[in-house]
């Protein structure tokens, strides 16, 4: 056997942890990009992502009837989770002001698909959504509300929760829609006093097919229950976090009576006319604007 050569053996020593290191830092980053690019293709397999914005994105909407709610592209992905941002701002009476960009906010959902935390919702400090809490209730009586529209100019631009006495059916809502020239931002098809109701709009859902005109100034109901065809029972638990339940969308979906609708172009000389009208309970007072463009 050769004679102990220390300084040979330390290079020995020293080759071997070299290739040791260099060997569990391959191993290391082969597993993370095995992890990372993996669980991207998991969790995007099949129609998932795509499916993820239209149950999520659209359940965000509903969870905010209040803002227009604008869904950006998905989707960023993380080993643990996959997530896609929205951008929302307060609804107001159309005219009279330049509509900002509005605030950016990330949807996610972890690797098993549970939705994470969510922001705005409830009442998100808006009076249009406290309107539709008090759909059903007694709070805006009709006499009041005409003595606060007398006192306003007749000019000024409304946003305002029209409520019928009687829900409307999907005929009877258009034949009201035209009759008084109005248009429907959204529609109410529940009542759920002191709480959130379902609310949908012509856009609320991304890829619904738009009605252009075919069921009255927007009126959705049938991009509304397309929209319900597509969720399955697996889907409850996440809409439970956006305040819906999949029982009660099918229910409104299939009688498909509008309790109130969000009126967002009526001037307040229009509400005063439209207040009058025997179907509606009352008229709810959001918001209100001069159109600084009207001469």
């Amino acid at each position: 056997m050769p004679d102990f050569d220390p300084k040979l053996t330390r290079k020995a020593v020293r080759r071997g942890l070299l290739r040791t290191t260099a060997n569990v830092l391959a191993v290391l980053l082969a597993l993370a990009l095995v992890a990372t690019i993996g669980s991207s293709l998991v969790q995007q397999r099949g129609d998932r992502e795509q499916r993820m914005m239209d149950v999520l994105g659209t359940a965000f909407k509903l969870y905010n009837p209040a803002y227009n709610v604008s869904v950006g592209d998905c989707c960023e992905t993380t080993p643990l989770s996959m997530s896609f941002q929205v951008t929302a701002s307060a609804l107001r009476p159309v005219g009279g002001f330049w509509p900002d960009g509005g605030d950016t906010y990330t949807i996610s959902q972890d690797f098993f698909g549970r939705v994470g935390r969510l922001p705005l919702g409830s009442s998100a400090g808006t009076r249009l959504s406290i309107s539709l809490f008090d759909v059903g209730g007694t709070q805006a009586p009709k006499d009041q509300v005409r003595k606060v529209l007398a006192r306003l100019p007749d000019g000024l631009n409304a946003l305002a929760v029209v409520e019928f006495a009687t829900p409307l059916k999907e005929a009877e809502l258009k034949e009201f829609l035209s009759r008084n020239k109005a248009c429907a931002d959204k529609v109410v098809y529940e009542r759920r006093t002191s709480s959130l109701p379902i609310t949908w709009g012509d856009t609320t859902w991304d890829r619904g097919e738009l009605p252009e005109g075919k069921q009255g100034c927007g009126v959705g109901l049938d991009n509304f229950r397309a929209w319900v065809r597509l969720l399955r029972e697996h889907d409850d638990a996440n809409l439970r976090s956006f305040d819906l339940s999949l029982a009660r969308l099918r229910k409104a979906a299939t009688e498909g009576l509008a309790y109130a609708y969000v009126d967002q172009l009526s001037s307040v000389e229009e509400l005063r006319e439209l207040i009058e009208d025997p179907r509606v309970r009352t008229v709810r007072l959001a918001d209100v604007t001069f159109d600084l463009d009207r001469p």
